[in-house]
C-alpha cells in the first residue's frame, strides 16, 4: 500500500492487488488482515513520535519514516483538518470491521432461519469488505502526501462518505438480528415451557407480558372488575384469540361453552385476548365494546402482547378467532378448538385433541352437523334418511320427484325399511348458512388427518356446496353414501335396475353399488373451497373421488359485509 500517488484508479489496481495476495482468505479475514497491516505501521508511526526527543533509535527511525515532518508543531497547524479527517476515517473504517466480526459471531452461534436478518448482511460481506480495503489503501496515500508536504492531495471525502453509509446499514443488520435473536430465545422460552409441565398461570405471564406483569391486568366480565392473574391458577383455560373485527357470530358461539362451565362447576376459564398491533383511542372504545358482551375473562392490556408473533407463526393465527385450549400444567391440549365448538357445541367438551379423535371417526358425523340449527331429524336405526340439496331449484324439484317415488315404492316396504327425505334448501336461509359453516368447521378439524372414510364423505360433501346439487344418504345417522347432484339423481330415477338387489341385500347397499357404478361414468371435477381458518392449512389436498393430488388456486371473495373484503384460499 505503500508509495502509491493519490488517484481512484491507482487505489483501484491496489485494491485489487490485495485482494488477489489474499484470495485464500475469508472476506472477514481478507479485511481484518488489511486493516492489521495497516495499524501496524499507523500505530509505529505515532510510536515513534512520541520518543523522537528522548530516544536516539526512535529519532532515527523517524526519521526514515519521515515522522518529524507530520510532527511538527508548524506542520500539525498547517494540517490539522487533514489529520483530523485522517483520524476520523480511520476510526469509521475500523467500526466497520468491528461490526463485521459482530455479524460473523451471531452466525457462527444462531440458525440463519431463526435470524434471517443475517442473510442480507453476510451477502454484503465482500462489498463491504472491498470499500474497507480501497479506504485503507486511500488512507495510507494521504499519510505519504502529508509526510512529504506533497502539493497532491487523495481526495477522502467520497471514502468517508461510503463508509458511513456501509457503518449506518450494518447497524441496521446488527439492531435487527438483535431483535430475531431475542424473539428467537423467547419463542425457546415458550416451547419449553409448553412441553415442560408448569403452572398455566406462569406460562399466562410470559405468553402475554414476558417481565413487566400489571397488577390486575384481566377484567372479569361477570363481576364487572379488574383481577389479578391468580384467577387461572390450577385452572384448564381456553384462549379465545381474536383481532377487534369479532363478530356477534364468533361471540355467541362461546356463550353456551361459558354457560356449560358455570353450570356444572368446572374448573375451565375462558379468556378473551384480543389482537392489537397498536393502540388507539378509538380502538379502546371498540374494545369496550365488545367486553361488555363478554360474560367471561378479558385481557385488559393496551400495549402489545409479547407473544404475538408466536401467536401467529406457531398457532398460525390470521384474521379469523382461535381457541387454544391450555391444561392447569399449561400443556396444548387443543392448538384450535373453535371448529370443534362449532361442530359439536358443549358435546364436544372439554375440547382436548383425543376428544376431537374420537369422534371425527364416527360414521355418523352428519348428527352432529344439525346441532343447534334448528333441523330435527328422528334417527332410526332401521329408516334411512336422505338429505339433499343445491343450487339448482330445477334440480331440487326433480330429486323430490324421482326420491319420492322411490321412498313411496313397494320394494322399499317389502325390504322392511322405510326412507325420510329431508330437503335443506326448504329451511331458513340462516340454517342453511349455519349447516355449511359447520360442514366446513368438521372439515377443518380432519383435513390433516389421514384419508378414511369420514373425511372422504366431508371433503365430498364441500366440494359440492356451490353445485346443483347433493345427497346424503344413511342408515340411521351412520352416512352410507355422499354424492353429486349429477350422479345421485341419474341413480335414484335408475331405481328399476337395482330394486331386485334392495330385497335381497337392503336398501343403503344397493344404493351405495349402483351410484358407485354410476359415478363410474361421469367425469365431473371436484372444486374444494377452504375457509380463510386460523390455523395452518395443508400443502396439498387429496381429491375424495380419484385420490389424485387437487390443483391449489387463489380466490377473492367480497359479500360487501361493512364495507370488508374477504380473502379466501
Amino acid at each position: 500500500m505503500s508509495c502509491k500517488a493519490p488517484g481512484e484508479e491507482i487505489a483501484y489496481k491496489t485494491t485489487l492487488a490485495i485482494l488477489n495476495k489474499l484470495s485464500n482468505y475469508s472476506w472477514v479475514a481478507k479485511g481484518v488482515l488489511t486493516l492489521s497491516a495497516f495499524a501496524l505501521e499507523y500505530g509505529q508511526f505515532w510510536l515513534l513520535s512520541q520518543y523522537l526527543q528522548t530516544e536516539p533509535l526512535a529519532k532515527s527511525l523517524g526519521i526514515i519514516k519521515r515522522v518529524p515532518q507530520l510532527t511538527k508543531p508548524e506542520s500539525l497547524k498547517k494540517h490539522r483538518n487533514a489529520i483530523l479527517e485522517l483520524n476520523n476515517l480511520i476510526k469509521a473504517t475500523w467500526q466497520v470491521i468491528d461490526i463485521i466480526i459482530e455479524l460473523e459471531r451471531l452466525n457462527s452461534l444462531h440458525d440463519i432461519k431463526e435470524v434471517p436478518a443475517l442473510a442480507p448482511a453476510l451477502e454484503q460481506f465482500p462489498v463491504d469488505v472491498y470499500w474497507v480495503i480501497i479506504t485503507i489503501v486511500a488512507i495510507v496515500t494521504q499519510i505519504e502526501c502529508l509526510t512529504t508536504d506533497s502539493d497532491k492531495r487523495q481526495d477522502l471525502s467520497q471514502f468517508g462518505q461510503k463508509i458511513n453509509i456501509i457503518i449506518s446499514k450494518l447497524r441496521k443488520h446488527v439492531s435487527q438480528c438483535t431483535i430475531q435473536i431475542d424473539q428467537a430465545e423467547y419463542n425457546k422460552l415458550l416451547r419449553k415451557l409448553f412441553q415442560t409441565p408448569t403452572e398455566i398461570m406462569e406460562v399466562f405471564k410470559v405468553l402475554i407480558f414476558w417481565k413487566d406483569v400489571p397488577k390486575a391486568p384481566i377484567y372479569d366480565g361477570t363481576t364487572k372488575t379488574l383481577v389479578n392473574i391468580e384467577v387461572l391458577k390450577k385452572k384448564d383455560v381456553f384462549l379465545f384469540i381474536s383481532t377487534l373485527d369479532i363478530s356477534q357470530e364468533d361471540i355467541s358461539i362461546m356463550i353456551p361453552i361459558h354457560d356449560h362451565i358455570k353450570r356444572t362447576g368446572s374448573q375451565h376459564k375462558i379468556v378473551w385476548v384480543p389482537i392489537v398491533e397498536e393502540w388507539n383511542d378509538k380502538l379502546r372504545k371498540q374494545f369496550d365494546t365488545l367486553k361488555s358482551k363478554m360474560p367471561w375473562y378479558v385481557l385488559h392490556h393496551f400495549a402489545p402482547i409479547k407473544g404475538i408473533k408466536y401467536i401467529k407463526e406457531e398457532w398460525h393465527f390470521k384474521l379469523k378467532p382461535l381457541a387454544v385450549v391450555l391444561s392447569p400444567q399449561g400443556k396444548i391440549l387443543h392448538q384450535n378448538a373453535l371448529h370443534m365448538i362449532q361442530v359439536w357445541g358443549v358435546k364436544g367438551f372439554p375440547f382436548s385433541k383425543s376428544k376431537e379423535e374420537s369422534m371425527t371417526q364416527s360414521l355418523m358425523w352428519v348428527d352432529s352437523l344439525l346441532v343447534d340449527i334448528d333441523i330435527k331429524i328422528k334417527w332410526e336405526e332401521e329408516k334411512s334418511v336422505i338429505i339433499y340439496g343445491g343450487k339448482d331449484k330445477e334440480w331440487i324439484q326433480q330429486f323430490t320427484k324421482s326420491a319420492g317415488a322411490l321412498a313411496n315404492d313397494a320394494t322399499i316396504k317389502q325390504a322392511k325399511t322405510s326412507i325420510e327425505l329431508f330437503c335443506l334448501e326448504s329451511q331458513q336461509p340462516t340454517t342453511v348458512s349455519n349447516f355449511w359453516k359447520k360442514v366446513e368447521s368438521l372439515f377443518v378439524t380432519k383435513m390433516h388427518e389421514k384419508t378414511n372414510t369420514v373425511t372422504q364423505q366431508v371433503e365430498k360433501l364441500l366440494s359440492y356446496k356451490n353445485e346443483t346439487g347433493w345427497a346424503i344418504v344413511t342408515k340411521g345417522s351412520i352416512v352410507t353414501s355422499v354424492g353429486h347432484g349429477t350422479t345421485i339423481l341419474k341413480a335414484v330415477a335408475e331405481f328399476d335396475k337395482w330394486k331386485d338387489v334392495v330385497v335381497t341385500k337392503g336398501f343403503e347397499f344397493a344404493f351405495r353399488e349402483h351410484h358407485h357404478k354410476v359415478a363410474n361414468t361421469f367425469h365431473l371435477c371436484s372444486h374444494l373451497e377452504i375457509p380463510n381458518v386460523a390455523g395452518k392449512i395443508p400443502d396439498f389436498i387429496e381429491c375424495p373421488d380419484c385420490h389424485r393430488t387437487m390443483e391449489v388456486f387463489i380466490s377473492y371473495k367480497c359479500c360487501h359485509n361493512e364495507d370488508k373484503a374477504n380473502g379466501e384460499h
